[in-house]
């Protein structure tokens, strides 16, 4: 496959950022708001914004088990900060109503790393990344309570985990895409072009 075709989800959150680093990672990123627009599609982002709100959004617009069944056909789906809470199988600190994707067998606490105002960068350490560290933007950031033995931990921060992967999805705590450093977004679509 020369030049995949991601969508990123959009239904809210920061879309565009994702899009511009994943054409800047030499792949054809298009918005994706309706179940049709995911056919065709290599892979899929899940961008970071208010899991709340997404989740809510994704049941109204009839997208839940479309992009559930996305998951499942093993194409790759990368999921950061809230795209990280909706592919996880498992939430704590949730509304009880709250709808996740799955995918990776990981326990998320939502807003672990804190509040709006406590929001911070640091350099991560994240395996599979090459060139030393990449900044990682937390904005109230989730981390990863437990994994189950599918998932692979591919950076810690603080001593909580902050990326997995679990077969074709991945999953940061943190923004890349707010970030001029596109590396993760290069080396998810690699996991695309592999897949």
């Amino acid at each position: 496959m020369s030049t995949p075709t991601i969508g990123v989800l959009a239904l809210q959150g920061d879309v565009r950022e994702h899009l511009v680093a994943l054409a800047e990672a030499d792949a054809l990123a298009r918005p994706v708001r309706r179940p049709e627009e995911l056919d065709g599609l290599d892979g899929l982002v899940v961008p970071g914004g208010e899991s709340t709100t997404m989740s809510k959004l994704a049941v109204t617009f009839g997208m839940l088990e479309p992009l559930r069944a996305f998951v499942r056909s093993g194409k790759p789906v990368y999921g950061t900060c809230a795209g990280m809470i909706m592919v996880a199988d498992k939430l704590l600190d949730a509304r009880e109503d709250q709808e996740t994707l799955g995918g990776v067998d990981m326990i998320v606490r939502r807003n672990a790393f804190g509040r709006q105002n406590e929001s911070f960068e640091a350099a991560i350490e994240m395996a599979g990344i090459p060139g030393g560290p990449v900044q990682g933007v937390f904005i109230r950031a989730p981390w990863v309570e437990s994994v189950g033995a599918a998932a692979d931990v591919l950076a810690t921060y603080g001593g909580h985990t902050v990326a997995v992967r679990q077969g074709n999805v991945l999953a940061t705590s943190f923004h890349p895409e707010l970030t001029g450093d596109h590396r993760v977004h290069a080396f998810f679509v690699a996991m695309v072009k592999a897949a």
